[in-house]
């Protein structure tokens, strides 16, 4: 039996090498494989699922397009196949080499290498950055008198123990003038198409494979934030099933605009990064932990998951004491909150030596803190706004390239220098605004806009990163930094009466983790009124409200996921200070575990029994069931739990609890029948382990 890569990464090594009887260069890692012919230029001409056996391209393209000075050019690729539907391999010695593309010249292998710096901090992992794997770089010059002093790389990475791919492109310079890169496509792949109708339907299904990139915004999910990847019809595929020819059997990775840039002299472009991730299967929790994977490994530092509380004031007696009622039950980090006031633009002596001391005194407890600061959703100034007929995103919103945007960059980091704060909660990041002024500094005019602000912010979060400054930003910077976004919430649910919101917020948990770790997104608390919420929604006072804020608890901790517990404390009373410390203890004992995969068992409905499964087959306790009962009832019940993926076979020890337990004999589809009675309103959970 294959080894799953899921459960055992560690065979499956990356490795590229020159095939030097075909001409050829190869890259694998065991789970796919791409190869490319380099005479008489270079190409992909073959790119291969190594699980499924099934190949994922059709046809050879190019290995990029580029506009420069108003013309379009190929980079590498072969021509001649006489039929896209699919390639066989003897058609590949009488490809020809376009004339006028640019023509690959050299190449060199290495190592990955990272994207920029990563300053660990406590609550950093220990996850290799940056993921170990192989890079190729095919280098491309140009024969043509107005591109001949410009030199092409295209860059690839392969990693370990993943069906990943990684590209993009670095555009040198090497003139004495200055050149105009218009647009650029990074990757062209003639995909094998998915869908084969014969009539043109409403709605395409797309090829089974993940593609994002670095370049996303406007959205906390992956799909609304990515900008890049395009599925278009395939001019040369004239012999596909659909009478139009609007199979979208061509993957282009490009921007959606731009980057309308001039290269200096002797400078060099770089494009975004594209990443492409096969999957072995089209079940949702297969692909979804495939995702999970990605994201553990390109974008290490969103499974640092420290505990918060946003606190409503930058009184000093009041954040003194919310640092001390941290310290006292075991949270981690304090965020002075969107409404405290804080304003991290203000660069007097006196208000940054205001925070230096709470810095300072929050260090001393082992706290990490820092504010919200609110960059687009609001208006400045006619001269610093974005200038867009169609309007931005958020109806308001400055230009980052704009002298105040520049301005306010500046300020942001230097208020972080003079006040050593670890955490900024940036609301309203860059969604992807175009601006039509020709007299904002840093950009000419609309066609550059989109991509000189994402440059600004990207630039500023990876600053961030490498500085060791914590990122909460509701939108999908991950790749470039951020640490969390938001798990899916609905601000105005937290306005609710208090049973709905419990009911909710584990619906927003379950629905959430398809796609992101439990560290990955934050939850939300309303300790105070949010959203104008009555008396009904508040947990203050805490003592009062006890059961309903120790729900919240129980969700958010049982899930390993962190909530903004909004107020301006913890705890009211030593009841509810142990209550507090109760979950916060729970969650670290098992912390490891509960910031591992979530396996989707039962979705809360609100009439039965809800359930998720936390699985870690490196630990110890390789899983932990967390069963909840919504109802006013006791509820007693047999539950199916699925163990594959805690990489037991045969046997399992569950325990509920701290009891001994029991041995369960894992059926052939890996599940075990488990029997539970939770009380009502309350919570179960099961420790599943080796049989010892």
């Amino acid at each position: 039996m294959r080894e799953d890569w899921l459960l055992s990464p560690e065979s499956f090594k990356a490795a590229v090498y020159v095939d030097d009887q075909n001409d050829e260069i190869i890259m694998s890692n065991g789970l796919i494989q791409r190869v490319w012919r380099i005479s008489p230029n270079a190409a992909t001409v073959s790119f291969d699922n190594l699980m499924t056996g099934e190949t994922i391209i059709r046809g050879v393209k190019p290995e990029a397009m580029v506009t420069i000075d108003g013309e379009e050019f190929a980079v590498g690729g072969l021509r001649g196949q006489p039929d896209y539907a699919y390639l066989k391999k003897e058609w590949i010695d009488e490809l020809t080499s376009d004339p006028h593309a640019f023509h690959c010249s050299a190449f060199e292998t290495g190592v990955t290498k990272e994207r920029f710096p990563w300053k660990r901090t406590k609550h950093s992992t220990s996850d290799p950055w940056p993921a170990p794997g192989v890079s190729l770089q095919l280098n491309f010059t140009s024969t043509q008198e107005r591109t001949k002093d410009i030199h092409i790389s295209v860059h690839y990475e392969m990693y370990d123990g993943i069906p990943l791919m990684c590209k993009w492109l670095s555009i040198h310079n090497q003139g004495t003038s200055k050149v105009k890169l218009h647009s650029f496509i990074s990757e062209i792949l003639a995909v094998v198409e998915w869908d084969s109708p014969v009539e043109t339907p409403d709605r395409w299904d797309f090829p089974n494979l993940h593609v994002e990139s670095d370049y996303s915004f406007q959205g906390m999910a992956q799909r609304k934030a990515n900008r890049t990847t395009y599925w278009v019809p395939d001019p040369e595929y004239r012999t596909q099933v659909n009478v139009d020819c609007q199979s979208p059997a061509l993957l282009e990775s490009r921007p959606p605009l731009g980057p309308d840039i001039w290269i200096e002299p002797d400078k060099v472009f770089d494009t975004f990064r594209t990443y492409e991730l096969i999957f072995d299967s089209t079940e949702r929790e297969r692909k979804g932990l495939t995702q999970r994977r990605m994201y553990r490994m390109m974008a290490p530092w969103t499974q640092e998951n420290p505990i918060f509380l946003h606190v409503q004031s930058t009184d000093s007696a009041v954040i003194t004491e919310a640092i001390d009622q941290c310290a006292e039950v075991g949270f981690e980090m304090v965020i002075l909150s969107f409404g405290s006031k804080l304003d991290m633009e203000n660069d007097d002596p006196a208000y940054i030596q205001k925070f230096r001391e709470l810095a300072d005194y929050a260090h001393s407890k082992g706290i990490a803190i820092g504010g919200y600061s609110l960059l687009a959703s609001r208006k400045i100034a006619p001269e610093h706004d974005v200038v867009n007929p169609d309007g931005a995103y958020y109806i308001h919103s400055p230009c980052l390239e704009s002298k105040w945007g520049q301005e306010y960059f500046r300020k942001l980091q230097a208020f972080f220098k003079d006040t050593g704060f670890d955490v900024l909660e940036h609301d309203g990041s860059y969604p992807g605004d175009i601006c039509e002024s020709t007299d904002h500094p840093g950009h000419v005019g609309r066609e550059d806009s989109q991509w000189k602000q994402w440059t600004r912010i990207s630039e500023f979060y990876k600053w961030c990163r490498g500085n060791g400054i914590y990122l909460n930003v509701p939108d999908w910077y991950f790749l470039n930094g951020s640490n969390k976004a938001g798990m899916g919430y609905r601000e105005v649910n937290w306005a609710l009466p208090r049973e709905r919101q419990i009911m909710l917020s584990r619906q927003n948990i379950y629905d959430g983790t398809w796609e992101k770790t439990p560290s990955m997104g934050w939850m939300f608390v309303p300790l105070t009124s949010y959203h104008g919420g009555g008396p009904e929604t508040t947990l203050e006072p805490l003592c009062e409200h006890l059961d309903a804020y120790e729900a919240h608890l129980i969700n958010n901790f049982t899930a390993g996921v962190q909530a903004a517990y909004r107020g301006f404390r913890l705890y009211d009373t030593e009841e509810t200070k142990q209550r507090v410390k109760k979950w916060v203890d729970f969650y670290k004992m098992h912390r490891s575990l509960l910031e591992s995969d979530i396996i989707h068992v039962r979705r809360p409905g609100g009439r039965d029994i809800d359930c998720i499964l936390h699985v870690n087959p490196k630990l110890s306790v390789q899983g932990m069931a967390v069963l909840y009962n919504p109802l006013d009832a006791d509820i007693s019940q047999t539950i199916e739990l699925p163990l594959y993926y805690t990489g037991l076979r045969d046997r399992a020890r569950i325990r509920e609890q701290r009891n001994k337990g029991k041995v369960y004999e894992l059926d052939r589809g890996y599940r075990v029948q488990v029997s539970v009675t939770i009380p009502a309103r309350g919570v179960t959970w099961l420790l599943i382990e080796q049989e010892k």
